[in-house]
Parts: C-alpha cells; sequence; structure tokens
C-alpha cells in the first residue's frame, strides 16, 4: 500500500495533469463533438482535392513555392542577384566546346544551357537538332501529364457488378466450373459476375489488390453474395500491347491492368524501375491474383477469370487509387521507369479525348507541350518511355521544358524538378560523378539520364556559382561505349557547377 506522502504527490500531480491539459485544449479549441473544429475545417478543405473523374472540374493544384528572395537573403545572396546576369565559369564556348569534341560522345553531340530564370539561351551547339533522346523524354512525359491532369489525379482501379440481387442459397450446391477446393458447400448459388476494371495504374501491386479485394468481399456479401465468376476489363487502352522493341525486360506489355509490373522476378516487392523478367499477360495475372485473394476473404469462385468488357451499367463495388501523379512522375524520372512512363501518356490521352494507344499517347502529348508553348516542330514522341529508336527531340526542347516546370507561374509542374535524380546520390545518378573531372558536381546536380545502344543524354538543372539556376541538356548519338560517354556527360554538366 502507497505511503500517505505518495498519495498526496500522485494526486497533486494528477490534478497538476488535468490543469494542463485543459489549458491545451483551450489553446487549441473550439471544439465540436469531439474533433476541434480548425482539424475539422481542415479535412474538409482536403476532400475535394484529387480524384481520378474530372467531371469538367480542374483539380485543386499546390500553393505556389515560398518566394526564394527570403531564402537566398538567408544564404547572403541578394534578391536582386535573381535579375542580374548568370556569373558563370568563364565563357562557356572556352569551358564546354574542347569537352564536346571527345570522341567519347561520338561526332556530332548537341548541347542546350538555359538560365531558367529568363529563359536565355547561354549556350547552344547544334541546339535545334533532332536527335534521339532515349529516356530524356520522359522529362516531355512529365511535363504533359502534369499539365493535362493537373499533380493531384489518381488512377482508379475499380471492381464493378451488373447483378443487383442477391445470392440464392437455395440453389443446388457444387456446380462443375467452381475452383478446385471452392466447391458449394451447401449454400450453392448462381454467380454473380463481377469486373475487375484497369484503369491503367502502373504502380498497382499485390497491396493495392488486397485492399481492392477486402472492400469487395464486404461489398457483396452486404449484398448476400457468395459466389462470383471474375471477369477483367483491359479496354481503357487500345491498339498493340508490345512495345514496338518486343518483349523486352525493361517493360511490360503495355496495358491498363497490371500487379508488380509483370515482374516474375519479385523485383516490384522492393521497388518499381529497373530490368527484370516480365510476365507476358499481366492483366490475367492481375486477376487470378485478385480471384486468389477473393477466396482467401472466404468467396468461393466459379471457373478462371477471364476478359471481359465491363456493363455499361454496372454498379461500383470497391474502388483503390494510385499516388497522386506528381509521386508517379517522380518515381517515373528518379528511377526511370517505362511502364509508369507509357502509363501516364495514355493518361494523357484519355484527358484529351484521344485513343489511348502509341499513336493516340503522341498526338496528346505533344499537343499539351504546344498549349504550353514549347518548341515541338518536327518532335517525334512514338512512346513515353524513349526505349523507341525513332523519337527525335532536341536539346532545346528539354531546356525549354525544364525551365517551364521551374516557372513561378506553373507550381503544377515542380514534380518535374524535385523528381531528377541527385547526382552520386540517388535513382540512375546514385553511381555517377565518381570521376576527378566531375566530383565537382556530385549532389548539386540534378538530371535525367538517357541510354540505348549508341545514345547517350543527359539533361537536368544545376545552380551555378553566381546562384542562378541553370537547365542543360546534352545528347550524343553514335557513343563508341556507354561508359565512357556517361563519364564524358557527366564531366560536361560538372563544369557548370564548378
Amino acid at each position: 500500500m502507497l505511503e500517505p506522502k505518495v498519495w498526496q504527490l500522485t494526486a497533486g500531480s494528477a490534478v497538476l495533469g488535468l490543469v494542463l491539459a485543459a489549458g491545451a485544449v483551450a489553446l487549441a479549441g473550439p471544439w465540436d463533438s469531439g474533433q476541434r473544429k480548425a482539424e475539422r475545417d481542415w479535412a474538409a478543405a482536403q476532400g475535394g482535392t484529387g480524384g481520378a473523374h474530372h467531371d469538367g472540374k480542374r483539380v485543386r493544384t499546390p500553393a505556389p513555392a515560398p518566394s526564394a528572395a527570403r531564402v537566398l537573403a538567408e544564404l547572403g545572396v541578394s534578391a536582386e542577384s535573381l535579375s542580374a546576369p548568370a556569373d558563370l565559369p568563364g565563357d562557356l564556348t572556352t569551358t564546354l566546346g574542347p569537352l564536346l569534341e571527345s570522341p567519347d560522345l561520338g561526332p556530332e553531340p548537341a548541347a542546350s544551357v538555359v538560365d531558367v530564370a529568363t529563359g536565355e539561351q547561354l549556350y547552344g551547339q547544334r541546339a535545334d537538332r533532332l536527335m534521339a533522346p532515349a529516356s530524356t523524354i520522359k522529362i516531355a512525359t512529365a511535363v504533359a501529364a502534369l499539365s493535362a491532369l493537373g499533380p493531384d489525379h489518381r488512377i482508379p482501379t475499380t471492381v464493378v457488378t451488373a447483378d443487383g440481387g442477391k445470392g440464392d442459397d437455395d440453389k443446388p450446391a457444387g456446380k462443375s466450373g467452381d475452383k478446385p477446393g471452392n466447391e458449394a458447400d451447401g449454400k450453392g448459388e448462381d454467380p454473380t459476375e463481377i469486373t475487375l476494371v484497369g484503369g491503367g495504374d502502373a504502380t498497382l501491386d499485390r497491396a493495392g489488390l488486397r485492399s481492392l479485394a477486402g472492400d469487395t468481399a464486404r461489398a457483396l456479401r452486404d449484398r448476400g453474395v457468395h459466389r462470383v465468376t471474375v471477369r477483367f476489363d483491359v479496354s481503357l487502352y487500345s491498339g498493340p500491347r508490345e512495345h514496338p522493341i518486343g518483349p523486352n525486360d525493361n517493360i511490360a506489355p503495355v496495358t491498363a491492368l497490371m500487379a508488380g509490373q509483370g515482374r516474375l522476378d519479385g523485383s516490384a516487392a522492393d521497388s518499381f524501375g529497373g530490368p527484370a523478367p516480365r510476365s507476358g499477360d499481366p492483366a490475367g495475372d492481375a486477376a487470378d491474383v485478385f480471384a486468389d485473394l477473393l477466396r482467401e476473404r472466404g468467396l468461393r469462385t466459379s471457373g478462371q477469370p477471364a476478359a471481359g468488357k465491363a456493363p455499361q451499367d454496372a454498379d461500383r463495388l470497391a474502388v483503390t487509387y494510385s499516388r497522386p501523379v506528381s509521386t508517379l512522375v517522380e518515381r517515373m524520372l528518379t528511377n526511370s521507369d517505362n511502364d509508369i512512363a507509357e502509363s501516364l501518356v495514355r493518361q494523357t490521352a484519355i484527358e484529351a479525348g484521344r485513343p489511348a494507344s502509341f499513336a493516340g499517347a503522341q498526338q496528346a502529348v505533344q499537343a499539351e507541350l504546344k498549349k504550353l508553348k514549347l518548341p515541338v516542330d518536327g518532335v517525334l514522341l512514338r512512346d513515353g518511355s524513349g526505349l523507341n529508336r525513332h523519337d527525335r527531340l532536341t536539346g532545346g526542347l528539354l531546356t525549354a521544358l525544364l525551365a517551364r516546370a521551374a516557372d513561378p507561374g506553373r507550381s503544377e509542374l515542380r514534380s518535374v524538378l524535385t523528381g531528377l535524380p541527385v547526382a552520386g546520390f540517388s535513382g540512375t545518378l546514385q553511381g555517377r560523378y565518381t570521376d576527378a573531372d566531375a566530383t565537382t558536381g556530385s549532389g548539386l546536380i540534378r538530371a535525367k539520364t538517357g541510354t540505348l545502344t549508341g545514345v547517350n543524354s543527359l539533361a537536368g538543372t544545376v545552380v551555378g556559382p553566381g546562384g542562378r539556376l541553370l537547365a542543360f541538356a546534352f545528347l550524343a548519338q553514335d557513343a563508341p561505349a556507354p561508359d565512357t560517354a556517361q563519364r564524358a556527360l557527366d564531366h560536361l554538366s560538372a563544369e557548370l557547377a564548378s
């Protein structure tokens, strides 16, 4: 038993705690039905953001970033320097010219360096020449998707049914088409047909399907349904499923439904991006996983999932959404994710009312970039990933895209810049900028890489010595070897930071 003095101290502490708690509540107040009004109002304000369907309403765009002038003042850089000429390391023609003549970059590489604040081209060498961009084309993909869809847009994957009635427990048990191990157990019923509808989310994984299966099972139980036939609908996309390069470890068949990007080696459990063996039928595989998850939740299934278009008058049973497009853009750029890239250009096409195909996506992306007054004449955007060797764009377009993403009036494009890998630290630049002539760029340069056989490119941003943000693009064709070409590109960009 506690001593009297201990009881007194305990009681006093409790009273003091209650007083302090009451004071905190008073300061935080006011409250309404157990929820602080400010929190409730904030939550309500967030409810209008995002969503998969626009219905003619544009989603909320993020507020512009804080003024750079205040931040720079703390660093000892005057706000007036933002409008002053860029303080560059000498004459760029003298600095970059000899480096561009390196045989490691092939016969005629292209270069463009732009002052982001003014849009002025500070250096250009074949900057208007159409060249194969490889994965730097993903910068164009990102800008178009963010501009057309908005950064908060999310891609849905839904489950629907046209059967609105309850299950019939008086039907005979044991249908011959039941999945083995899931035969009717005395509560037989005609199966209710449900359809898993792909919305084009290239980041859908088993966790997302598990959540979707749980919501579906609950909705079906509420309807008295215990046995289903599963269909899957991939009709959102049209045209060829296979990328023109054919079956390849760098990309799955382009379909509106997939789980784990159709990876067969388990790599999707850790991260997306990078080569991996791919399924030839990612949509069918995703539907099989979904059906298994339904069975884990007590539903019986009739037969194997089969492809089929969802009825137009179907009721939605459940839905799961992708992360916002801004997050998808960052993941795509950091990891150079080809599956996300092809998904985003098709989402852009859908928003524009065009076919969600390779051809429709090219038309939609080019039209969106033209709306942004970007130099797209002659540009060929045959895909969103850059795997197509017939893609063509210019170094000038790449730097213009980056400058537009930094425009204070275009805050919806900001994740183009934040998604670029950091030299020596993240994504496809993690292992680069290690040579002595490039280490000055480590941690200071953010850039998108591009690599195909004989094609190497690099486009990104760097803060120059005077505190000015520069956008650069370097493109090389017929380079003799990828490793030496990449080191030469690293050296070029590092010169802008030194």
